[in-house]
């Protein structure tokens, strides 16, 4: 038998989507009316949507911080005013004076820049530190930020909405992470550090949690106009397409806890939104953070997988450079390498650091710990932690801008906070 005749067997007759709508999508399920319940407290899609373009103006995160955190509201204009002067780096004078004489000679591929992203910002104060250094050392600054500060305590200490309204201003995307997210106590059969463990082992939102997460998805959404959250479990990944259907205007990342590892992980993933596309063919699906075990062939392979289900310019592939030291995988780790060979033959991939480089982190006196995600800001301050962990930060941004540097020398384009950093 010839491979064309075997291929063919795996191919999904029209039919069975025909009985899948037929059979599912009906009045009388339980699990989609319970998804439309918590929808319909927030109004129609239409509402829905309105209500957080509102929101997420600037002017009304700013009106919030005014009662909230005024005292900020002098940092965001100190970066409007940066990004309308245009004092940050130009990408060209970046370029120059990095490359020196090689500059007139070098043709820069443009057309497949990485995303510079740096993870996790979790307080606005440390966003001010690396901007204000940035500008001092004409470094770059990211195009991308990932969050997973406690949602609550951000929203009543302010950082929520002078964050959103700081990415606005420097022309940056940023995700956050809901609070229901496996280490709030959803699985009562763990507790403490084994909670995180059961976490990142893929149990993170049992039973009625899946909902919940929807439901804070929207409370936020509406309220401050969060747009793009990480997603850590399978259940609310169809949340997410489910509510983009109905038109609601949702987007997410896909988490490396969820443990895309291999490409058919990845087919698997990528034809869920591929599924559940609008008629315009857009996805809530925006990127897939990728498992540290990942090699680069699975990377390139799943980027052919991509590009057939007409993903490419859709769904970023997220891959880290580097972690924390404590709390997640084995040290030292360094990807830097593969990332720029990845970089030359891969579009739409993203260079995430989520901790400093080796050699700087093991020369701490308190290392980066994944760990420090899931503590409260004020057990932070009261265990003199506070510090440290802003060092970890200014850490992860000299490893960012190693990044760029690398990518630099190497004639490689990349995307950084676009309001400040002009052509």
């Amino acid at each position: 038998m010839g491979r064309e005749a075997l291929l063919s067997r795996l191919r999904i007759p029209a039919v069975r989507l025909e009985e899948i709508n037929a059979e599912l999508f009906t009045a009388d399920s339980r699990a989609l009316n319970d998804f439309l319940d918590v929808v319909e407290k927030y109004g129609s899609p239409e509402e829905i949507n309105r209500k957080a373009a509102e929101a997420g103006r600037p002017s009304v995160l700013e009106a919030k911080l005014r009662q909230i955190r005024p005292e900020y509201l002098a940092d965001l204009e100190w970066l409007r005013r940066q990004a309308e002067t245009g004092t940050f780096v130009s990408l060209t004078a970046y370029r120059q004076k990095l490359l020196g004489e090689r500059f007139r000679d070098t043709v820069f591929k443009e057309s497949q820049p990485v995303t510079l992203e740096i993870s996790a910002c979790q307080y606005f104060p440390w966003l001010m530190d690396i901007a204000r250094r940035a500008l001092e050392n004409a470094e770059i600054m990211p195009g991308r930020f990932i969050r997973v500060r406690n949602m609550q305590e951000q929203e009543a200490d302010g950082d929520l909405p002078a964050f959103a309204a700081a990415m606005q201003i420097i022309g940056a995307s940023v995700v956050e992470q809901l609070d229901t997210r496996g280490s709030d106590g959803a699985n009562i059969h763990l507790g403490g550090a084994d909670t995180l463990i059961g976490y990142y082992g893929g149990v993170g939102e049992p039973n009625g949690y899946a909902l919940k997460w929807l439901d804070e998805y929207l409370y936020y959404y509406t309220h401050y106009g969060v747009r793009q959250v990480l997603n850590v479990n399978h259940g609310t990944v169809l949340l997410g397409y489910l509510l983009h259907r109905l038109g609601i205007d949702i987007q997410f990342k896909i988490s490396v806890t969820l443990g895309n590892d291999n490409p058919y992980n990845a087919l698997w993933t990528l034809l869920t939104a591929r599924l559940f596309a609008r008629q315009d063919g857009s996805t809530p699906l925006v990127g897939v953070n990728w498992s540290n075990s990942v090699t680069n062939e699975t990377i390139g392979i799943s980027a052919q997988l991509r590009k057939a289900l007409e993903l490419e310019d859709r769904v970023r592939f997220e891959h880290h450079v580097t972690e924390t030291w404590k709390g997640m995988v084995i040290q030292p780790y360094l990807r830097r390498e593969e990332v720029l060979e990845l970089a030359g033959r891969v579009a739409n991939l993203s260079a995430k650091h989520e901790g400093g480089e080796p050699d700087v982190e093991q020369s701490r006196e308190r290392p980066s710990d994944v760990r420090d995600y899931f503590r409260t800001k004020a057990e932070i301050l009261a265990s003199g932690d506070w510090e440290h962990l802003r060092l970890n930060f200014h850490d992860k941004f000299e490893a960012l801008n190693r990044t760029a540097r690398a990518l630099t020398e190497r004639g490689l384009g990349f995307v950084a906070a676009g309001n400040l950093h002009r052509p």
